[in-house]
């Protein structure tokens, strides 16, 4: 519910109170934890005065969700603007509340100077405690105005938070986290490749330096946009500190003419003191409940076939069909056919945009394969790469005048292709034409939607638009999602690089990395678990010779990191062994059975020593739970440590398996052997714990809990 008290809006979540002083230098973050009385919330403007000092002005600025150059604010304005070098000094003021409903807030304020009006709207999920605010500004007059910077909100940090943790990365790496302590000056990290980028994923956490994965005070943030970013995180001369989050914008980019209005992407953020797993839960749940499509979230996630680390480009109908055999054998429930099928395509320096099948390998166009794959029981998936374009193609033949580019400069190479420029209505309704007779000829269920450059130049016409394109991404596929509701989409770009929420609100699974290593994804699949839920992660078994670190690892593990996400096999099924069969069925069989516990469960990260990747998902109502628990490099010790369970109810008695791998290879005797039939109770494995076995690198364990009838 909402309440009001004097100069003070709340918003209130199951969990969380958000509270706003409505200052003259705008709404500002006053209060944003734990759940307080109205009478507490009464006296925290009171309590939360700020000292004066010496040597500063004698008003000092708020820092309000947009702080601004005219209001003497000295930190990082929440939006920078001007009309042709004039009226730069924006300060607004008036705020009027023009929307309050149980749990959403609409704020207009104006600079009357300037005839510029500034509107905030939040809202806070009740479920989920996750807030999404965005901020709009709108141009009255007929004299341009240019928008250099208009963050989607800052945020006001207690000033007990005092680390923050990043995100970095790079291909087939991305999603690692650096974390650091808050300092005096501004952590900031802004991506201008045109998509949301391996290195610089726009997301951030702040949060003490005793938060742990099961306790403490954790705030995360979240840019739910898929072009150029902003993240700062501020601590001023003062000791105060915040978060400002928005979209990086080249210059002239926005220029409003009257009546116009730009608005933010939508800022995601969220607040626990349960810690770094509890915020996830957050965000996790948020993602299921708001952002996911309800036909999605209806029905299991069907286990994928993925042909690409197979065949790559060498098609072949007969040799495809035998694949499909034998990944229905196994256990699959969706057939996707990778990168190669359709005109021109035999690597990666020709076809991209010519939508057609290839005849010259496909005669009868994709009926064959299709019909077979529906045959035997599993739903069809396509790739497609609609934004790119090679020169040696047909249409960039045709229409050399459709891609992006800088007027002067020369086009960057990268992967032999060019981008398509969306902002030209004929490009879009191209590709929409194409995709959408694909779709109307082939009974396809899925598409995996790749982007596989980042984009230097993003010029239309002598101007940058790298906004607009992302804007016009988005328009084209709303547009065909609306004429094909049942297909799902995977946001791929090289792996990693297009995974936000704006993004995803508009498909329906991530692909996590390019890599299969099984060991590099434990730690890739562990940082996008920070705001990403499993049910969206696509993880695949690998080969055993991983194409991409080139290390060989057993078939255990690999099944095993790819069982706790949006699972799928992208391998050379002709290859496998014997052995490696049964483990792949087996893992398969192992996931179906656990599939709603693993999408819908609750992800406990654990505090893992540097030579372990440890994790639950424990269900909602505490009944069941699986721990994964990897050995990743030899230990320091000799002697094993001791795994301590989490989240489990206290008082109830679980049965504990040990459920994988198939045949644990023991070195010596363990407690391991005396686990069958035995229970115990929540509170003895949480705070006794188990004592884990001798184990080899790059092995893994999985245990599973069952609570018993009392």
């Amino acid at each position: 519910m909402t309440i009001s008290q004097g100069n003070l809006i709340v918003l209130e979540s199951k969990d969380t109170n958000f509270v706003l002083n409505m200052t003259a230098d705008g709404p500002c973050v006053l209060y944003w934890g734990e759940k307080l009385s109205a009478s507490t919330i009464a006296m925290t403007a009171t309590l939360l005065t700020r000292q004066t000092s010496h040597g500063v002005a004698s008003k000092e600025a708020s820092i309000s969700l947009c702080p601004t150059r005219g209001s003497g604010f000295t930190g990082l304005d929440g939006i920078q603007l001007h009309r042709n070098g004039r009226n730069w000094d924006s300060h607004f003021i008036g705020a009027e509340i023009v929307k309050h409903t149980k749990n959403t807030i609409e704020i207009l304020s104006s600079d009357k100077s300037a005839s510029v009006s500034l509107a905030h709207k939040i809202i806070l999920d009740h479920d989920s405690n996750v807030l999404s605010i965005a901020t709009s500004v709108t141009n009255g007059i007929s004299a341009p105005l240019t928008i250099d910077w208009c963050c989607a909100a800052t945020i006001q940090l207690p000033s007990r938070i005092n680390q923050i943790t990043g995100f970095h990365g790079r291909w087939a790496n991305e999603f690692q986290t650096q974390k650091i302590d808050q300092f005096t000056g501004a952590y900031v990290r802004e991506n201008v490749r045109g998509r949301t980028s391996h290195d610089n994923f726009p997301g951030l956490l702040a949060h003490t330096k005793y938060t742990t994965e099961l306790d403490g005070h954790a705030y995360g943030f979240h840019l739910g946009w898929s072009g150029n970013h902003r993240t700062v995180s501020e601590r001023m001369f003062d000791g105060r500190s915040f978060v400002q989050m928005g979209e990086k914008l080249l210059a002239a980019e926005v220029i409003l003419q009257e009546g116009e209005r730009y608005q933010s992407p939508n800022l995601y953020a969220s607040y626990s003191a349960a810690g770094f797993s509890g915020l996830s839960q957050n965000f996790h749940r948020f993602v299921r409940s708001e952002i996911l499509r309800d036909t999605v979230k209806a029905r299991p996630r069907p286990v994928h076939y993925n042909t690409w680390e197979a065949v790559y480009f060498n098609h072949d109908v007969n040799t495809l069909i035998t694949l499909a055999n034998k990944a229905k054998a196994i256990g699959a429930e969706r057939f996707v056919l990778d990168d190669g099928w359709f005109k021109g395509r035999r690597d990666d320096t020709a076809g991209l945009g010519d939508w057609y099948v290839d005849t010259a390998i496909y005669p009868d166009g994709l009926h064959p394969l299709v019909n077979h794959v529906l045959n035997a029981g599993m739903e069809f998936g396509l790739w497609v790469e609609p934004e790119m374009v090679n020169p040696d193609s047909d249409l960039y033949r045709k229409h050399p005048d459709w891609v992006l580019k800088a007027e002067t400069a020369p086009q960057i190479p990268f992967r032999n292709q060019l981008v398509l420029d969306l902002t030209k209505q004929e490009v879009r309704d191209y590709l929409f034409e194409r995709l959408d007779s694909l779709l109307t000829e082939y009974h396809t269920s899925y598409l995996k939607w790749d982007m596989n450059r980042d984009i230097y130049h993003p010029g239309s016409n002598g101007y940058a638009v790298t906004g607009l394109q992302v804007r016009a991404l988005y328009g084209l596929l709303d547009k065909l999602r609306l004429k094909h509701p049942d297909v799902e989409i995977e946001s791929c770009a090289s792996g990693g690089a297009r995974i936000d929420y704006g993004i995803l609100s508009r498909t329906d699974r991530l692909w996590t990395s390019d890599s299969n290593d099984a060991l590099d994804r434990l730690n890739i699949q562990r940082g996008l678990s920070f705001f990403f839920p499993s049910n969206v992660m696509g993880a695949h078994v690998g080969p055993r010779d991983c194409h991409i670190t080139r290390r060989v690892l057993p078939a255990d593990l690999r099944a095993a990191t790819a069982l706790f996400g949006h699972m799928g096999m992208e391998l050379d099924l002709n290859e496998l062994t014997d052995d490696e069969t049964k483990v792949l069925t087996a893992a398969i069989t192992f996931h179906k059975k656990h599939r709603h516990l693993i999408h819908h469960g609750n992800l406990v990260r654990l505090d893992s020593e540097d030579h372990a990747s440890t994790f639950g998902i424990v269900s909602e109502n505490g009944d069941e739970a699986l721990f994964s628990y990897t050995q990743t490099k030899t230990r320091d010790v000799t002697t094993p440590e001791v795994l301590y369970f989490a989240k489990l109810a206290p008082l109830r008695t679980y049965k504990l398996d040990l459920l994988w791998p198939l045949d644990f290879d023991k070195k010596t005797t363990s407690q391991l052997d005396y686990l069958d039939g035995h229970t115990f109770t929540g509170e003895a494995l949480m705070k006794i714990g188990l004592q884990l076995p001798h184990m080899h690198p790059a092995t893994t364990l999985v245990f599973g809990l069952k609570a018993t009838i009392s």
